[in-house]
């Protein structure tokens, strides 16, 4: 697949050697600028590329940036995209270590993705928000591995959550259906299933466990 990947921190940046080793175009872009990518690309063989042009032909687009940043991805950033493109949002809301206060967060009850859903004018796929980066090159396992770890999926995009699904058991992970973004507030930070490195039954269990109150930690 065409994949656009922008943000190339440690989830972005690991997402791009996994999704080129597996075979998949990737085009990565970041903040910066296509020249502070060369090691990654040379690394990689991923192609680098602005922001506004990440997303141009892209089945998947990936946005793994900090939440704070999302306001200022460009206008019409997904209007190049393939027809029936899956997005996938990473993001955390972290009001206290880097983000401050989002209002709609804050006051509106918006979950974090339905936020960024907003200012990107595209549904999304939540997934990988609770993962370790890390965890991305080194806990990769076969279907059917006692040791595969899963990682909850939500979104409201029914054919957009098929495609992720399907990719991230291609990368080496177990998923479970974590329900719309409505209900994504089970795999914010701060959650049972946030950082859970288990199998399906465990993952399920914590999702179950979540309270909707957000801790006093993750507020602002």
């Amino acid at each position: 697949m065409k994949i656009g990947i922008i943000g190339a921190g440690n989830i972005g940046g690991n997402l791009t050697r996994r999704l080129t080793s597996l075979g998949h175009e990737v085009s990565v872009a970041n903040s910066r600028g296509p020249e502070t990518l060369k090691a990654l690309v040379e690394e990689t063989g991923a192609t680098a590329v602005t922001v506004s042009e990440a997303a141009r032909g892209a089945q998947v687009v990936v946005v793994t940036v900090p939440l704070k940043r999302v306001p200022d991805l460009p206008a019409g950033l997904l209007d190049g995209a393939a027809e029936g493109v899956a997005v996938i949002d990473t993001g955390n809301y972290y009001p206290k270590e880097r983000d401050g206060r989002i209002d709609a967060i804050e006051d509106g009850g918006l979950t974090e993705s339905r936020w960024t859903e907003q200012h990107l004018g595209h549904r999304v796929v939540k997934v990988f928000n609770g993962t370790y980066a890390q965890d991305l090159l080194e806990r990769p396992r076969p279907a059917g591995d006692p040791e595969r770890i899963a990682v909850p999926v939500a979104s409201d995009d029914e054919a957009a959550k098929r495609v992720v699904r399907e990719l991230v058991d291609a990368l080496g992970f177990d998923t479970v259906d974590a329900g719309g973004i409505d209900e994504s507030w089970r795999q914010q930070p701060a959650t049972p299933v946030y950082g859970l490195r288990a199998g399906v039954e465990a993952v399920t269990r914590a999702l179950a466990e979540a309270s909707p109150e957000r801790p006093a930690a993750h507020r602002a």
